[in-house]
């Protein structure tokens, strides 16, 4: 069954209303962080938001954001990005660019929603800041994310990315991204059941359900890689948004 046929009877508008989160002391109570090491770490929000709020929200985008499906380049072909998207920015930041795609970059006043869902989640992560959106839609279980760090330039060097997924539920994967030489070095000396276990240490999963919010922060990009994998029996729709902060001048990092 199609998760849209699961919901309740929710107001759907042309704008969000009553952005706030889920009460704070609950919210608070309920994250939950996941030290990585080395000065990396993930904070997730299982209940972000109320399960109506989310899908006033999952509404609006669904119809009104201008989705685009792109040809992107992966190891030197051409093919279809295996989900929609769509990019918005505050106004003077670098192009973005990936992939040898350049997306349009919205204005936040394009869609006013938008505003007031970053609202919500600077509210819920006091002394983060965001000024760039990558939207995404999955529109079924074909429709994807592979292995991949968001650890361009222009995010810096301990980027905070916080994604807020709405509608189906999705597996979301870290692991550690390898050192070849260590691997190999470890692997000739750790009997198997040391090696199981620490492998184990290395990767990590979570649930995005409806309404969650995911944070990853300090040098998780420069030493994770993250998924949202395949999952053929899935028929419903997910969007999901990741908020950036984006660098006024990267090149000031190299």
């Amino acid at each position: 069954m199609s998760l849209r046929k699961l919901k309740v009877s929710v107001t759907v508008g042309g704008e969000a209303t009553n952005p706030s989160p889920n009460n704070e002391s609950e919210n608070k109570a309920k994250r939950q962080t996941v030290v990585l090491g080395n000065g990396s770490e993930v904070v997730f929000i299982p209940r972000f938001v109320s399960f109506d709020q989310a899908w006033t929200w999952f509404d609006y985008l669904h119809t009104h954001i201008p989705w685009t499906r792109p040809t992107i380049r992966v190891f030197g072909r051409s093919c279809l990005q295996p989900r929609d998207t769509c990019y918005v920015a505050s106004p003077g930041l670098p192009q973005l660019v990936y992939s040898g795609y350049q997306p349009h970059a919205y204005s936040w006043d394009d869609h006013p929603p938008l505003k007031q869902i970053l609202e919500a989640v600077h509210k819920a992560l006091p002394g983060s800041s965001f000024n760039s959106l990558i939207l995404n839609r999955y529109k079924g279980g074909h429709d994807h994310v592979g292995w991949h760090s968001d650890d361009e330039k222009l995010y810096g060097s301990t980027p905070e990315i916080a994604s807020l997924s709405l509608g189906c539920e999705r597996e979301f994967f870290l692991k550690k991204k390898p050192s070849k030489t260590c691997q190999e070095s470890r692997d000739d000396q750790e009997p198997k059941s040391k090696r199981l276990k620490r492998n184990h240490a290395d990767q990590h999963s979570f649930t995005l359900k409806h309404g969650s919010l995911l944070v990853m922060r300090g040098y998780t990009q420069r030493d994770w890689m993250h998924s949202v994998p395949k999952r053929t029996k899935v028929e419903a729709t997910r969007i999901n948004l990741t908020f950036r902060w984006v660098l006024q001048d990267p090149g000031a990092m190299s």
